[in-house]
C-alpha cells in the first residue's frame, strides 16, 4: 500500500494525498504538535513514483475522477526541484484529470528556490502552495521557535507570487499571548501587505495540552488570550491589512470563532470590520455566550442569530456564571480544553 502523513489542508480534504516527505525539517515550533516524536526523511523518487502507481490501482476506474493533488508532510519544497518536477510529471501520467496539485513548504525553502524554478513548478503542474506565517513579528517567531525571521516569510512569500503560483499564507491570531498581542497583529499585517497572498488563512491560536506553551502558562512566562481578545486582535489586524484582492478565510478552520467574516479584502473588507464591530460591541455576557454555543459544535452560526433564542441565552448565561462563580478565569480554561481537543495530538509522551 502507499504511505500517507497525518495532516493536511482542509481544503485538500478530498486531494489524492502523495507523501513526498516524512513529517517536518524543522519541528521545533511550541504551538505544532504534527509531527513531535517523529524523524524527518526525504522519501525517493522511486518510493514516491510506486506509491503513485499503488494509488492507480487502489482507485481503479475512479482514478480518472481525481482532480486534485496535495503533496504531503510539512516542506515538500525542500527537495530538490528537479526531483518535483519528476514527481509532477510522472503523477500527472498516472491521473491525468488532476488540474490542480498543492503543498506544504516552510519559507526558507521557498527563499532558496528562485523563481525561475517556481516557474518550471509552476509549469508542471504546481498550482498552490500553503505556508505557516503565523505572525510577521521577530518577537513572536523567537518566542513559538519558528525558526524563521519576517524577512525570510516576505522572500518567501514573494518568489511565490512572483512565479504565478498561488499563495495560501496561514496565521494565528493569539500566539503572541497578552503581552504580544498588539504586535502581533501590527507586524503580521506588515508582512502579509508586502508578500499580498491570494489566501490569508486565519487559524486562532490553540494551546496543545502537555506542549512547552503549557508549562510557560503554568510558569507564568505566556499569557493566553481569551476569545474576546482573540476577535479584538483580529479586528485589529483586518484593520491595517491593504486592500488588496487576498481572500481573508475564516469559514475553513472551526477554532475560529467568528467564521462568518469571510471575503476578500478589495470588495468585503468594510463588512467584514462591521461583522467584528456587531459582535465586539454587544453586552459582554451575550459575546461569552456566543464563545460558550460555538465552542460547542454550532459552527458558522450567526451572533445575532443566536440572540433571537432567549431560551438558548438563558442557558448559556446560566452555565456561565456557574463556570465563573469560584474563578473569573473558569469560562477561558473550559473554553481552552475544548479548543485543545481539536488539535492534532503528539506522537510522543515527552513533548515536554
Amino acid at each position: 500500500m502507499f504511505e500517507q502523513g497525518v495532516i493536511r489542508p482542509p481544503s485538500e480534504a478530498n486531494s489524492l494525498l502523495v507523501r513526498v516527505t516524512r513529517n517536518c525539517p524543522w519541528n521545533r515550533c511550541l504551538f505544532c504538535p504534527a509531527y513531535k516524536g517523529t524523524a524527518f526523511s526525504r522519501r525517493s523518487v522511486a518510493e514516491i513514483k510506486k506509491d503513485v502507481d499503488e494509488m492507480a490501482l487502489y482507485h481503479g476506474p475512479y482514478a480518472s475522477g481525481i482532480t486534485t493533488a496535495f503533496f504531503q508532510d510539512a516542506d515538500s519544497l525542500i527537495l530538490p526541484t528537479g526531483e518535483l518536477l519528476e514527481i509532477l510529471t510522472y503523477l500527472r501520467k498516472k491521473f491525468p484529470g488532476i488540474t490542480r496539485v498543492t503543498s506544504y513548504a516552510r519559507a526558507k525553502s521557498l527563499k532558496k528556490k528562485s523563481i525561475e524554478s517556481l516557474k518550471t513548478l509552476r509549469e508542471a503542474g504546481l498550482t498552490r502552495i500553503h505556508t505557516g506565517l503565523e505572525s510577521g513579528s521577530s518577537k513572536v517567531l523567537k518566542l513559538i521557535q519558528k525558526g524563521e525571521s519576517p524577512e525570510d516569510m516576505v522572500q518567501g512569500g514573494q518568489r511565490v507570487m512572483a512565479a504565478g503560483i498561488s499563495l495560501s499564507e496561514y496565521i494565528m491570531p493569539g500566539v503572541g499571548g497578552r503581552a504580544l498581542s498588539r504586535e502581533n497583529a501590527m507586524e503580521t499585517a506588515n508582512v502579509l501587505n508586502r508578500i499580498r497572498p491570494d489566501f490569508i488563512r486565519v487559524r486562532t491560536f490553540a494551546l496543545p495540552p502537555d506542549s512547552p506553551m503549557e508549562t510557560m502558562v503554568d510558569d507564568g512566562r505566556f499569557t493566553p488570550l481569551g476569545d474576546l481578545e482573540i476577535v479584538a486582535e483580529i479586528r485589529l489586524l483586518l484593520s491595517h491589512l491593504d486592500d488588496m484582492p487576498s481572500h481573508f478565510r475564516c469559514a475553513d478552520f472551526s477554532l475560529n470563532l467568528l467564521m462568518h467574516v469571510d471575503g476578500h479584502l478589495n470588495k468585503d473588507k468594510a463588512r467584514m470590520l462591521e461583522e467584528l464591530d456587531s459582535f465586539l460591541s454587544l453586552p459582554k455576557q451575550d459575546q461569552k455566550a456566543y464563545v460558550l454555543l460555538q465552542r460547542s459544535g454550532h459552527y458558522g452560526l450567526h451572533p445575532m442569530d443566536m440572540l433571537k433564542n432567549r431560551d438558548v441565552m438563558a442557558r448559556l448565561h446560566k452555565k456561565i456564571e456557574d463556570l465563573e462563580r469560584d474563578d473569573p478565569e473558569g469560562l477561558d480554561r473550559y473554553i481552552r480544553s475544548m479548543m485543545a481537543c481539536q488539535l492534532p495530538r503528539a506522537q510522543t509522551d515527552s513533548w515536554r
